[in-house]
């Protein structure tokens, strides 16, 4: 994929993410997600990756409004935490809701200023709209370079699976093989890779640690 179709789409999922949360407003419903139930759950699955209980950095790819940020406040008490999102309305709600907290930043991109111990990316795979599963892929592959160049310990992302009920498939979402992905993680990024696909949700989530 060259750069000008790769913008075309982030610029196209931003104005996607935008609608979303000005027709929501700041709850789940606002980053596309059914309820605060099920968001909850994918964060305890991603954060799985966090092996240490504090003083760790951490990279938030696709932040939205902020949610990751207060999930790890109440559990850890001391951590840097970057949020970058490619929606300025995402960012915009996020820097209202926790700009004022020291140990948190959000930024208008789609690249982590620098590395951090963990980068973690929620629903970012999701939404393919108009595009093609093998334009979609192309971007996936992009971006999965990126969370593994951005990430110094590991990192962890979530799909949406392709053992979804077929009735319940939308076009213009993207369903991941979850064994494929298994297999590229494990080949191109590292020999520890866990993933994770018992968790109820029509997902999963792969955990990649990556050797001192």
């Amino acid at each position: 994929m060259d750069d000008s179709t790769r913008n075309r789409l982030m610029a196209d999922v931003a104005r996607y993410y935008s609608t979303k949360i000005a027709e929501h407003g700041v709850q789940p419903r606002g980053v596309d997600w059914n309820g605060e139930e099920s968001q909850v759950l994918r964060f305890v699955q991603l954060a799985r990756i966090i092996d240490r209980p504090d003083g760790f950095s951490i990279n938030d790819l696709g932040c939205g409004y902020g949610a990751l940020y207060a999930f790890l406040s109440v559990r850890h008490k001391t951590f840097q935490y970057t949020g970058c999102d490619i929606s300025e309305a995402m960012i915009s709600a996020a820097r209202r809701r926790y700009g004022t907290c020291g140990n948190a930043r959000f930024i208008l991109s789609s690249i982590p200023p620098e590395a951090a111990d963990y980068t973690v990316a929620s629903g970012v795979f999701n939404v393919r709209l108009h595009y093609s599963g093998n334009q979609w892929l192309e971007y996936v592959l992009h971006m999965l370079d990126l969370l593994d160049r951005a990430s110094c310990c590991g990192f962890a992302f979530n799909c949406l699976t392709s053992y979804s009920d077929a009735e319940k498939m939308r076009k213009d979402l993207y369903y991941a093989d979850p064994c494929m992905v298994f297999d590229l993680c494990k080949r191109r990024y590292s020999r520890n890779v866990a993933l994770l696909h018992d968790y109820g949700l029509y997902e999963f989530t792969v955990l990649v640690r990556k050797s001192p």
